[in-house]
């Protein structure tokens, strides 16, 4: 799938409110506010990079010499492939 950055920037979004909501307690160490922070955003963009496809294209010739009963010969070759994967 194709990433898609209004998602991501709602989604963003909505991790800044949670950290925001969690960290509005009485006394919360500035320290505890950020790791708050920091682990909302990295569930986020963890969540975004993985929705991302990968295509890829590969082209490939091959040559080299054999040994054979009547001598040497030759050995040529191609190929060519495709695919697409996920991230994880």
């Amino acid at each position: 799938m194709a990433l898609n950055l209004s998602t991501f920037q709602a989604d963003l979004k909505t991790a800044l409110l949670k950290a925001q909501v969690k960290n509005q307690k009485d006394n919360v160490p500035m320290e505890d506010a950020m790791k708050n922070l920091a682990d909302e955003l990295a569930v986020e963009i963890d969540k975004y990079i993985k929705t991302a496809t990968v295509s890829t294209t590969v082209s490939t010739t091959v040559t080299g010499t054999c040994a054979t009963p009547a001598g040497a010969g030759t050995i040529a070759g191609s190929g060519s492939g495709s695919g697409t994967g996920s991230l994880s």
